[in-house]
């Protein structure tokens, strides 16, 4: 008994650990402060406002009277996965126990994080109204200056705060633009907040999730959809995104206490939200190839 509580308490922390270091996105984020319970257990409300604007003073009337509308807007959680894996006692024991710890490790670094990351850049590239550079491949790293410079300007007169901004691109070219090591690579790279370099498979406008049971899907993840052009790099606002994790279990179920089988178990599963504040839209810049 003392060596399964040992195991539970060690094998958890490490599963979170994993996830933290190896996904691109976590810093998208949200506070769940911000939002509050929906009318029902699949959505959440936010708060939205406006305000008119100046209208001139008269000294006999005084000021022209202004509203404010402030309303709350509702959007449902769009993500919802999951797995279980199952090693045999057995075999963890005759692997050293490292058949179960690389299992839950891997999960977490191969499938997990990789998954959370393309299902948000795919949601973001989806939605309506976010800014977009002209579809193309960027040659080299001058190529990928003069799109950043246009991103910016973008951004600049779309009135997007500049403290915020994040950019995401292919190593290719982030890396390119750090090796040219000039004043004016160093000043567009000081314009974001956060530099990440994203893998490609993990970049498109668009995915497929696969189900893990129908015939061709069985071994579940994703898949770039038919559609999908490759990314190579957005700006992002992180204030414009609703990135929240209502649900979140990781946890090791140890084969002393599995019912069905002389195995361990570990269970992940998360339930949660990525969308655009619907007044945000322009804290998003997407670029992609043809």
């Amino acid at each position: 008994m003392p060596n399964t509580i040992v195991l539970a308490k060690n094998f958890v922390p490490l599963l979170d650990e994993v996830y933290q270091r190896e996904s691109v996105t976590s810093d998208l984020t949200g506070d769940p402060a911000m939002a509050r319970a929906g009318a029902n257990a699949k959505e959440i409300v936010y708060p939205q406002i406006s305000v008119t604007g100046l209208g001139d003073y008269d000294r006999n009337s005084g000021y022209t009277q202004g509203t404010v509308d402030l309303k709350w807007v509702s959007t449902e959680y769009n993500y919802d996965r999951g797995a279980k894996l199952s090693v045999d006692a057995m075999d963890n024991q005759e692997t050293y126990n490292i058949a179960f710890g690389m299992a839950g490790a891997e999960l977490m670094r191969t499938k997990v994080a990789p998954e959370a990351d393309a299902f948000t850049f795919a949601v973001l590239a989806g939605i309506a109204g976010i800014s977009k550079g002209e579809p193309k491949t960027l040659a080299d790293s001058a190529a990928f200056l003069n799109a950043l410079l246009e991103a910016k300007n973008t951004m600049d007169n779309d009135e997007v705060p500049e403290e915020g901004r994040i950019l995401y691109a292919i190593p290719e070219l982030l890396n390119g633009l750090m090796m040219m090591d000039t004043t004016k690579s160093k000043e567009i790279l000081a314009c974001f907040t956060i530099k990440k370099p994203v893998p490609q498979g993990r970049f498109y406008t668009s995915i497929d999730m696969l189900d893990g049971k129908t015939a061709g899907e069985e071994a579940g993840h994703y898949k770039k959809a038919a559609n999908a052009k490759d990314i190579n790099f957005m700006v992002i606002h992180k204030p414009a995104i609703i990135k929240h994790d209502k649900h979140v279990v990781s946890n090791v179920i140890p084969a002393s206490a599995n019912s069905d089988a002389d195995a361990d178990i570990v269970k992940y599963r998360k339930y949660g939200l990525v969308d655009v504040y619907k007044n945000k839209v322009a804290g998003i810049y997407l670029h992609h190839k043809a």
